[in-house]
C-alpha cells in the first residue's frame, strides 16, 4: 500500500529535498510553503502522514499539529526541527507527534523514520481488519496468538455438529463466549442458547432448574415450570462449571445426554427434547473423577469435543488487540473519546501476569477508558502494582512441566522486566547476544516498532 504524505516547511530546498527522497521511496507526496496552505489542504484532503517544521510563520508546527490532530486523530505527524528547538519538539510529541526529525536532514533519517511509519500503519491496519472481522465472526473473541487461531479453527470445525463440547480454562479466560461463537456460528444459531451456571444455586434447586417440575411437586411449586432443557429445545444448552453439579444429579445427566429425553420433577411423563449441549470448567475434572465428585462415565460423554483456553500470560501477542478492542468498547458505553494507549502502558500491561485473565484486563481497561483525561491511556492510569509482579512464590507464567521455548521467553521477558527494558544488560546477564533479544521480541511480536 502507498502511504499519502504531506510536507510543510517554507524552505524552499528543504521542501523539495524532502519530497523527492520521499518520492524516490514510493510514497505519494503533495508540498505547501506554509502552516497555512497545509491547514487549508488537509481540510480538504486526509493524508496518512505529516512532515511540518516546526518554526513557521503564523501558524507554526504546533499550531498545525493541534488542527490536524482534531481533524484526523490517527494522522501520523512528524516535526522537522533545528538542534536549538529540541525542547519545543518534545513538547510536540506529548501532544502527540509521532517523532521528530533533526536538521539538516539527511535522506536516510528520512527513509529510516517513514519506514518505522509505515510498518506501524500496516500492522494497525491489519489489527483492525483482524479485530473487526474476529469480532463479527466469533461474538467479540478477540486474538491473533496461535493459541486463539486454534480455537477458532476449532469453533469453525465443530459449530456444525451435534456432538457435546467441554471447554476448559482458568476463571476469566472466556469460556462462555466460545460456547456462544459456537452457538451462533451453528444451523441452531436461530434457536435459544440457554445457561444454567451449576456453582450459583443450591443442590437442592439444580434439578428443578435443569428438568423443570409439575405444580405440587414440592412445597414452593404453585404451578408447572419448564426447565432448561425445555427452554433450549432446537438450540444450545450452556452447562456452566458443570464440575459442581450435585453427584446425585450426574446420572440423570448422563442419561439425557444418551437418550434425549427426561421427566420434570413431579411427573412420569417423558419429554423429548434436541439440545446441543456445551459444558464448562474451571476444575481439572479428572482429580474430581479421582476424588469421586464426578462420573467418569459423564466426563466421556461431555468431553468429545474438548477445548482448552490458556491464561493470558500465555498470549500476550494478543493483548494489544484486546486493549483496542475494550477501548472502542468503553468509548462507545461511556461517551469517551479515548484514541489509544501509549507504548509504555502497553508494555506495561504486557509484562503484567494476569492471574485474573482477559475478564481482569477489560475491567482495568474499563476503569482507565472511565476515569482518564488524556487522549491516550498512559502508565499512571493503571494501578502501580501492575508493575510490581506476582510473588516469588506464585508464578503463572512458570510452570512445570513446561515446554523448553515456553521457559526461555518467560526467562527473556522477566529479565528484561529486571533491568527495565535495558536488552543489553538483559543480555549480559542471560549470556546471549542483544540481537538474540531482538529477534526473539520480534518472534514474539513484542518489539517495538
Amino acid at each position: 500500500m502507498k502511504y499519502s504524505v504531506l510536507v510543510v516547511d517554507d524552505d524552499k530546498l528543504v521542501n523539495e529535498f524532502v519530497v523527492a527522497t520521499l518520492r524516490r521511496c514510493g510514497y505519494t507526496c503533495e508540498a505547501v510553503f506554509s502552516g497555512e496552505e497545509g491547514l487549508t489542504l488537509l481540510k480538504r484532503q486526509q493524508f496518512d502522514i505529516v512532515l511540518a517544521d516546526l518554526k513557521m510563520k503564523e501558524i507554526d508546527g504546533i499550531a498545525l499539529l493541534k488542527h490536524a490532530r482534531d481533524l484526523y486523530p490517527d494522522i501520523v505527524y512528524i516535526i522537522m526541527t533545528a538542534y536549538g528547538t529540541i525542547e519545543t519538539a518534545v513538547r510536540a510529541i506529548k501532544l502527540g507527534a509521532y517523532d521528530f526529525l533533526l536538521k539538516p536532514l539527511h535522506p536516510e533519517t528520512i527513509e529510516h523514520i517513514l519506514k518505522r511509519v509505515t510498518e506501524m500503519l500496516r500492522l494497525k491496519s491489519e489489527n483492525e481488519i483482524m479485530r473487526k472481522d474476529l469480532a463479527h465472526r466469533f461474538q467479540n473473541i478477540i486474538g491473533k496468538s496461535k493459541a486463539m487461531k486454534e480455537v477458532f479453527d476449532l469453533i469453525s470445525s465443530v459449530a456444525e455438529a451435534r456432538s457435546t463440547v467441554m471447554i476448559t480454562g482458568a476463571s476469566g479466560t472466556g469460556k462462555e463466549l466460545v460456547a456462544r461463537a459456537i452457538h451462533y456460528a451453528s444451523d441452531r444459531k436461530g434457536g435459544p442458547f440457554i445457561k444454567l451456571n451449576c456453582a450459583a444455586l443450591p443442590e437442592n434447586l439444580v434439578e428443578a432448574e435443569l428438568f423443570g417440575y409439575e405444580k405440587g411437586a414440592f412445597t414452593d411449586a404453585k404451578k408447572t415450570n419448564r426447565g432448561r432443557f425445555e427452554l433450549a429445545d432446537g438450540g444450545t444448552l450452556l452447562l456452566d462449571e458443570i464440575s459442581e453439579m450435585p453427584l446425585n444429579l450426574q446420572s440423570k445427566l448422563l442419561r439425557v445426554l444418551q437418550e434425549r429425553e427426561f421427566e420434570r420433577v413431579g411427573s412420569s411423563s417423558t419429554i423429548s427434547v434436541d439440545v446441543r449441549i456445551i459444558a464448562t470448567s474451571n476444575r481439572n475434572l479428572k482429580e474430581y473423577i479421582a476424588a469421586k465428585r464426578f462420573r467418569e462415565d459423564l466426563f466421556y460423554r461431555l468431553n468429545v469435543i474438548p477445548i482448552h483456553l490458556c491464561p493470558l500470560n500465555e498470549k500476550v501477542e494478543d493483548i494489544p488487540l484486546l486493549v483496542r478492542h475494550f477501548i472502542d468498547k468503553y468509548n462507545r458505553e461511556n461517551n469517551k473519546q479515548v484514541e489509544g494507549i501509549e507504548q509504555s502502558a502497553l508494555s506495561l500491561l504486557t509484562r503484567y501476569h494476569w492471574p485474573g485473565n482477559v475478564r481482569e484486563l477489560e475491567n482495568l481497561i474499563e476503569r482507565a477508558v472511565v476515569t482518564t483525561k488524556r487522549a491516550m491511556l498512559a502508565e499512571d492510569d493503571f494501578p502501580a502494582d501492575l508493575a510490581l509482579g506476582p510473588a516469588a512464590d506464585d508464578v503463572p507464567g512458570l510452570k512445570i512441566p513446561m515446554k523448553l521455548e515456553e521457559g526461555n521467553k518467560y526467562l527473556i521477558l522477566k529479565t528484561l522486566e529486571k533491568y527495565n527494558g535495558n536488552k543489553t544488560k538483559a543480555a549480559e546477564a542471560l549470556g546471549i547476544t542483544t540481537r538474540t533479544i531482538r529477534n526473539k521480541l520480534a518472534e514474539y511480536n513484542l518489539l517495538e516498532k
